[in-house]
């Protein structure tokens, strides 16, 4: 006997289907059977009076959990990043971006089949990692002919896994060319995925860096997706970067971009962003750094601290206080920019964008009336639904998987902060993952209902 569940007396948003109403959502099997204003019977009743109901929060830009020596995906219920998604409303996460996988990403969806997760996880295949695995471990050296024919024979291998596009850290690996970028972007052709990056430079270095991706996407037809903008361009370029972007869509190149609502970013403190130059670049000191780990953590860095972190613990977790607050409220009140997280953490240490990016979306921006809330929502759900070609998720319509997140508008809010990057967020109720519920107020419930999403 099938279970039927009613999601009832709520405020259904549902952007990709244009629906703003007082709707009662009827779920079987794992998919919206209909949405009715009637009130039928129902093995289980969730009674979402003043509540908004909308799809399941998207998250096109994580960074997945690693895989354990015992082959299973780290899974501390306080301090995974798939936990941490969950608690805050995403039911589909993006990983494998900026480059960079754990493992072998078509691996890494298997073992999501065979253990479940909290979230649903679609992969790209970052370049980054078949760089290395092809023998290329100088990230400023340039790649041979067979090294590049190895990367592609294995990037076209991951995508035929299910993999969703290619991932590219070209900040992270500066020694890639023009050449090696349309030849690892070019097994996308078959299917027309997607390449995505944290592309070469930032600041008033961004125009040129975003040109190079683009003119990949162009000269392969690809759709280019831009990420984290904020953090490449929310240094007093926005508005003008934005208006390239525009020239580019408008012009055939279907580009889009991705930002998270914080005001600082996060890198490890070896990172080629901390490459020499990058004081200048962001015309500050050394204390506009914040650690995260380690003896210092907590702490600002001096010069000598700085130096010493580099060269004894470059993998150290770090957060730099320099974007511009106006920037990033300028981002998202443009209408090709979506929501995205860009979570990494450290067996919980890292930015609170990993644990606090969707409910913060709608307190600091919705809420305050910097954005509407359905646009909100339709940044979190439907346009990155739709950049992935999801056909049935980001939605509530009959037949659309029913992953949910159901909220109180004027309570749900992000609670991690710099010094406590995984505290839960308050005010989501329910979040439903093929119409079972996964988590409940904030916490998780069933965190095995997650699945590979291969395209």
């Amino acid at each position: 006997m099938k279970m039927k569940t009613l999601i009832h007396s709520g405020r259904v948003i549902d952007p990709a289907n244009r629906i703003d109403s007082r709707l009662n959502l009827l779920i079987e099997n794992g998919k919206i059977a209909c949405a009715t204003r009637e009130m039928p019977d129902a093995d289980v009743k969730i009674d979402a009076s003043g509540k908004i109901v909308c799809p399941g929060f998207i998250d096109i830009h994580m960074h997945e959990d690693p895989v354990e020596p015992d082959g299973r995906i780290y899974s501390d219920e306080e301090k995974s990043i798939f936990h941490c998604m969950l608690r805050m409303g995403v039911t589909t996460a993006v990983g494998g971006n900026c480059g960079l996988n754990c493992c072998d990403p078509g691996d890494y969806l298997d073992l999501v089949d065979r253990d479940g997760a909290p979230v649903n996880v679609a992969m790209l295949a970052g370049h980054a990692y078949f760089r290395e695995t092809a023998g290329a471990t100088d990230k400023y050296g340039p790649t041979t002919q067979a090294q590049r024919e190895e990367m592609v024979r294995r990037i076209a291998v991951a995508l035929d896994r299910g993999c969703a596009g290619v991932s590219y850290g070209i900040r992270y690996v500066p020694g890639i060319d023009f050449k090696e970028l349309l030849a690892t972007a070019e097994p996308c052709k078959k299917s027309g995925k997607i390449i995505a990056a944290h592309v070469r430079s930032d600041a008033e270095e961004i125009y040129d860096a975003a040109r190079e991706l683009m003119e990949t996407g162009k000269a392969l037809e690809l759709p280019t997706q831009i990420s984290h903008i904020g953090s490449m361009a929310g240094f007093g370029q926005m508005p003008t970067f934005l208006e390239m972007v525009d020239e580019a869509r408008a012009n055939g190149l279907d580009v889009a971009c991705d930002c998270y609502p914080y005001y600082a970013f996060s890198t490890t403190i070896g990172s080629t962003t901390y490459d020499p130059g990058w004081l200048e670049r962001y015309h500050c000191d050394y204390d506009a750094i914040e650690l995260c780990e380690g003896k210092y953590k907590g702490m600002r860095c001096t010069k000598e601290i700085f130096e010493e972190m580099r060269r004894d613990m470059p993998e150290c977790m770090t957060v730099c206080y320099v974007m511009k607050e106006s920037d990033v409220d300028y981002a998202f009140n443009h209408p090709n920019v979506m929501l995205a997280s860009d979570g990494i953490l450290s067996h919980g240490q890292g930015h609170p964008r990993a644990a606090g990016t969707f409910p913060r979306l709608i307190a600091e921006f919705a809420r305050k009336g910097k954005i509407t809330l359905t646009d909100a929502i339709t940044r979190m759900t439907a346009m990155p639904a739709n950049r992935l070609g999801l056909i049935s998720k980001g939605r509530l319509n009959a037949g659309a998987d029913a992953d949910i997140a159901v909220f109180d508008p004027d309570k749900i809010a992000d609670c991690a902060t710099f010094a406590q990057p995984v505290l839960p967020p308050v005010g989501i109720d329910y979040v439903l993952i093929g119409g079972e519920i996964a988590a409940k107020d904030c916490r998780a419930v069933n965190d095995r209902l997650g699945r590979s999403i291969r395209k």
